[in-house]
């Protein structure tokens, strides 16, 4: 997905944007607001209403889970900016292939039900597509099976306007070659969850958002979900735009029926996400089983990670481990992000496509909330920070250091670093990326992000608390 940043907004559009902020708290709910203190809640509406403002999205719906339970709920910014709808939480957006989880603990409740097994070849239910005695059940939900995306782009191209059906798009992605050999290398693809799709409807013998409904969202209580594959969302629900470049916001166009299936047809408000969330934090819906299944990395056949198990992103942030997952159609992007380790989840749904802006108030949130005011995490962060404007402006407090740091900052290094850092100004992102042991000294990492560019700092620690190093360097 790209990722678009200080966009320029029409002064009308800005006006009514800041009218929208000024009622925030007109568009708040309150539900386990006393499991978030004022200043993280603060801390969290400052988040998402400069981000709004950096990137130019018209408006974002979050909710955070703490302690496995919903802990806050708010929308900012315009729902719809003609006429003004301000956006209110209850509003449903669309989550894009965030709806793959769903999927993917569809095929993972069939199996624990012995209807099926996530080893069996695909042709054993779809036996036409493209080398489906080969490509397992695993692999379409891994992204490790081969068959070709039919929706890599940020936009909808004019074929996909028209109404389409899942065999019709089997008939065009997965009758094709292979892009690779099964199980040999990870390439995201929508085409994986259209077949993923199809295999429950077969083996269940009940349409995909009926199985869903029974089986998942019933059970855990998720209401006011939309299938948007065959409409657009209502009038009270968020809509969703596009941009040209810097343009103004334009009413993004409407995929055709049938394209979003089973890989992203799902629209919901945050507050019903979150509850999916919870409900994954507690293992309340799968046997512990599947839920290992469901977020261990699928791994290559020579052995290589893939960083993605079954319909989630794995890794960690921050020294945390997170299960995440982004979404985008045409007009929205989203993105949810889970700590099972910590009983943390945030949730950022915009409404605005081909931007990061949803990405980026998830991270910021999750930072926030995992390292929360008077933590050592949370002084040695804020400690990094002070040190970096410093240097934007060549100065150094050379108590903090060792003598062997305080001989790398040498009046040239200082020049260097003011020339170099201060006109980037103050930055949009501080994050901390890691922490370990090294050579009897603790590894800190942080990641500054800056409108057109990202930097690494890497710091080393003595155990008396003094720096033996702050390198700052460009980022990836």
């Amino acid at each position: 997905m790209r990722t678009v940043r200080g966009l320029a907004l029409a002064p009308r559009i800005l006006a009514v944007l800041f009218l929208a902020c000024v009622s925030l708290r007109a568009n708040g709910q309150t539900a386990g607001e006393s499991r978030l203190s004022a200043e993280t809640r603060a801390k969290i509406d400052g988040i998402v209403q400069t981000a709004l403002e950096q990137t130019g999205v018209p408006s974002a719906s979050i909710a955070v889970v703490k302690d496995g339970e919903i802990a806050y709920l708010h929308a900012y910014g315009l729902a719809r900016i003609e006429p003004a709808t301000v956006a209110r939480p209850e509003m449903r957006y669309s989550i894009g292939s965030i709806s793959k989880q769903f999927t993917a603990a569809a095929v993972l409740l069939l199996a624990e039900q012995g209807k099926l097994s996530l080893d069996d070849p695909v042709a054993k239910y779809l036996p036409n597509l493209t080398r489906a005695n080969e490509v397992t059940v695993r692999q379409l939900l891994s992204h490790t099976s081969g068959y070709q995306d039919y929706w890599p782009q940020d936009y909808v191209p004019p074929f996909m306007t028209q109404p389409i059906n899942a065999e019709k798009i089997l008939d065009l992605w997965a009758r094709k070659p292979l892009d690779f050999d099964p199980g040999t290398k990870w390439q995201y693809s929508n085409t994986n969850y259209v077949i993923a799709g199809l295999i429950v409807e077969k083996v269940s013998g009940k349409p995909l958002l009926a199985f869903l409904q029974e089986k998942i969202f019933a059970p855990l209580g998720i209401a006011r979900v939309e299938n948007i594959d065959q409409h657009r969302l209502g009038e009270t629900d968020a809509t969703g735009y596009m941009r040209y470049a810097l343009g103004p916001p334009r009413l993004a166009p409407k995929e055709g029926p049938g394209w979003l299936f089973a890989a992203g047809e799902l629209a919901m408000p945050a507050e019903e996400l979150a509850k999916w969330d919870a409900a994954m934090l507690a293992h309340r819906l799968l046997k512990p089983a599947s839920q290992k299944e469901m977020e261990t990395e699928v791994k290559l056949k020579d052995g290589r990670g893939t960083g993605y198990a079954l319909g989630l992103q794995v890794g960690a942030m921050s020294s945390h481990r997170v299960l995440r997952h982004g979404g985008e159609v045409s007009g929205f992007t989203a993105q949810n992000m889970v700590f099972p380790d910590d009983g943390i989840a945030v949730v950022a749904l915009t409404n605005q496509d081909a931007s990061g802006a949803s990405s980026l108030i998830a991270r910021q949130i999750a930072t926030t909330l995992l390292t929360p005011p008077g933590s050592a995490s949370a002084a040695k962060l804020e400690q990094a920070r002070k040190i970096f404007a410093g240097l934007q402006q060549g100065k150094v407090d050379r108590t903090l250091f060792t003598s062997n740091a305080n001989s790398y900052f040498t009046p040239q290094a200082l020049q260097d670093f003011a020339s170099s850092l201060g006109p980037l100004g103050e930055p949009q992102e501080f994050t901390a990326t890691g922490e370990q042991g090294r050579g009897g000294m603790t590894f800190r990492g942080y990641t500054v992000k800056f409108p057109k560019l990202t930097l690494n700092i890497i710091i080393y620690e003595m155990p008396d608390g003094k720096l033996e190093q702050f390198l700052v360097a460009p980022g990836n």
